[in-house]
């Protein structure tokens, strides 16, 4: 069981987190957010990888079914942001492509 000091504790470092990245974020121009959104997708995958690596510890030292479940429910949601982050920062640079004109 989690002390009380301790999860006031992750609470301060879960809020400091949160108004950090807020204030990084409001502060990207435009014309950079498509690079670190495709830099975020990228490191999110390496994310991705230690958590199939959980799952596969979870399942095999046959740990509580919730934790599997709640483990592989993370990982597929994780894959899905990846996915739909890359697939966004696509769209966005179709956006810059210079369109050729319709020849007849």
């Amino acid at each position: 069981m989690i002390h009380l000091t301790e999860f006031f504790g992750l609470l301060t470092v879960l809020m400091l987190a949160i108004f950090v990245g807020f204030e990084v974020i409001s502060k990207v121009p435009t014309t950079l957010h498509t690079p670190l959104m495709s830099a975020t997708n990228a490191i999110h995958g390496v994310v991705l990888v230690g958590a199939i690596v959980i799952v596969a510890d979870v399942f095999h030292a046959r740990s509580n079914v919730l934790f599997l479940i709640l483990a592989i429910v993370a990982t597929a949601l994780g894959t899905i942001n990846v996915f739909g982050g890359f697939a966004v920062t696509e769209r966005m640079l179709e956006m810059f492509k210079k369109k050729e004109p319709v020849k007849k």
